[in-house]
């Protein structure tokens, strides 16, 4: 992606049930849905992504000529599609869509926080594989386009490289910022918001996923990536995680209490 894309649950809950109006934002896993239906909506909420970015891309060729157009078609279905799925979804699974998001989210249980275990880590990402890849054969069996047909657009640039770094470490220093400040209600519009802007800041044109950069090479249309080019992007999204939860743990410090010390 685009994105896709899941935050860790908030460390500080108010006692008793959260209201029903208030929907958990990605990573907000509730523990009782069963792995089954979370697998699930992973699954259909990366294909439903896919499916946006590769669908309104092919689209947009197909109506302007005019690459920044092209583009700006792409991105704003991409922000709209991306809210709504989240908004829809976040219940049921955390609306990750991102192995990225759920990786990031492991570690962070793993060191004492809230998140993903490694069963659930298991199971998620494959089913957003499957789900990413899924959604570009769904994208290009609605537009005509052969089912499955490897990208030939060459991403492998060193300054796209670098764009995939910068997208992915802002997309998680979003995502778990609001988490440690208690604003996951507001992650549908902020997550689809960075998305729609990193678009057209990031030379790379933030995939900022892994599942979603796999199932992009399947399709040979404006949003494809060359398989080649898939290994390096995937590879800079995991630093791009790393930095981004370096860059939380930086500027989220939590203060220490001491005897006669308000806490910071």
């Amino acid at each position: 992606m685009t994105a896709a894309e899941a935050t860790p649950t908030t460390e500080s809950a108010p006692a008793g049930p959260a209201p029903e109006s208030v929907a958990p934002a990605p990573g907000a896993t509730p523990p009782r849905t069963p792995l089954v239906a979370r697998a699930a909506a992973e699954l259909i909420g990366t294909a439903l992504l896919v499916a946006v970015v590769v669908g309104s891309g092919i689209q947009a060729t197909e109506l302007t000529k005019d690459v920044g157009l092209q583009l700006l078609a792409n991105s704003t279905a991409t922000v709209f599609g991306l809210g709504i799925l989240i908004l829809l979804l976040g219940p049921v699974s955390g609306a990750h869509f991102n192995p990225a998001v759920t990786l990031a989210e492991w570690w962070t249980a793993r060191r004492g926080g809230a998140g993903v275990t490694a069963r659930e880590l298991a199971v998620y990402v494959p089913s957003q594989i499957a789900g990413a890849i899924s959604g570009a054969i769904l994208a290009d069996a609605m537009f005509g386009e052969p089912l499955v047909k490897w990208s030939t657009h060459d991403r492998s640039a060193g300054n796209l490289l670098l764009g995939e770094v910068v997208a992915t470490a802002g997309l998680i220093l979003l995502i778990f910022g609001l988490a440690r400040t208690d604003r996951l209600r507001f992650a549908p519009v902020a997550v689809a918001s960075y998305i729609g802007a990193a678009y057209w800041f990031t030379s790379s044109t933030s995939f900022a996923n892994p599942a979603v950069t796999i199932g992009r090479a399947f399709t040979d249309t404006f949003a494809g990536i060359a398989p080649g080019s898939v290994p390096g992007f995937i590879a800079m999204q995991l630093i791009g995680a790393v930095v981004g939860l370096a860059l939380v743990a930086v500027i989220f410090m939590r203060g220490k209490t001491g005897a006669g010390t308000p806490s910071a």
